[in-house]
């Protein structure tokens, strides 16, 4: 007995190790991902060394090189305190990734729980929650976060919890789905005669099981929320000054368009490749997680 509890655990091993290895395959099978993942891995590794790779301080203000073009000393220019906008472009990185992924975070977490408890618990309680989730599906997110904003202010807590709130209905509407067409199956029904409590069954056997779709959402939502967080900032609602981030530096160089282009469109084209990576590799591990693709099914 014990021999064929070896051989059952040292296959069920090699499985996973199949399974991780086919997903790699999958992942990185296109160029495009490729380049996205580098990319990425670039963006994350500048926010979290700013502190050594920046030129200067963000927050170093020079009255004397406000307004200046890209030099040797300034590769981007300044803005119009005499910040070098590399420097804020590099701080700035760290704004828009720590606000999209704790955003997604936030909008996972309670939008997931919220999906399996009425998908799981159904009658009155599956009414509530889905009502709850379509008026605040109806309201335009961007609406609803300036609305939020404006009433509680701006800050990366204050904001990644704003676009957490109105980015949670995906999360609830899928899990919810999800929900509905696992608990009847014969391993939750036999989980239930067991005796085991509705949290163990959501935990250890429905939420395993859903977590394919959730995975693939919130890679793709990040690029999104960034977007969101940006357009924020821009509407001076988002991030607060002095604090740099993408979206206000495009704000504040639209006023120098004409004569300091790169001050606007530098966090502008960074905020783009940012997003279009996250997008690309969202879609790269949707392709990885669907067993048709990887020749499974």
């Amino acid at each position: 007995m014990s021999q064929t509890n070896t051989a059952a655990a040292e296959q069920a091993k090699q499985n996973k190790a199949k399974h991780r290895r086919q997903f790699i395959k999958t992942l990185f099978s296109r160029k495009i991902a490729i380049a996205a993942f580098v990319i990425l891995i670039l963006m994350i590794l500048s926010a979290f060394l700013a502190n050594f790779i920046a030129p200067y301080n963000p927050d170093e203000i020079s009255i004397r090189e406000r307004t200046q073009g890209p030099s040797a000393a300034h590769w981007l220019g300044t803005d119009e305190f005499g910040r070098d906008v590399l420097s804020r472009i590099i701080y700035g990185s760290r704004v828009s990734l720590i606000v999209g992924v704790l955003a997604v975070m936030i909008a996972c977490v309670i939008g997931t729980s919220m999906g399996m408890v009425a998908g799981f618990f159904g009658g009155v309680v599956d009414d509530v929650i889905s009502r709850v989730a379509e008026a605040i599906r109806v309201i335009p997110q961007v609406v609803l976060a300036i609305a939020l904003c404006s009433v509680f202010g701006g800050g990366i807590v204050n904001v990644a919890i704003i676009l957490g709130i109105s980015n949670m209905t995906v999360y609830i509407r899928m899990m919810r789905s999800q929900v509905l067409s696992i608990k009847e199956r014969d391993y939750i029904m036999a989980g239930k005669l067991q005796g085991n409590s509705p949290l163990r069954l959501m935990l250890r056997h429905i939420l395993p099981n859903s977590i394919s779709p959730i995975i693939v959402t919130m890679t793709q939502q990040i690029g999104g929320t960034i977007l969101a967080e940006a357009g924020l900032s821009f509407l001076g609602l988002g991030i607060s000054v002095p604090t740099a981030s993408w979206g206000s530096l495009v704000s504040g160089g639209r006023d120098f368009l004409l004569t300091n282009p790169v001050y606007s469109l530098a966090p502008g084209i960074c905020i783009a490749l940012l997003v279009i990576c996250l997008n690309t590799l969202g879609d790269g591990v949707r392709d990885a997680l669907d067993p048709r693709l990887r020749g499974e099914a």
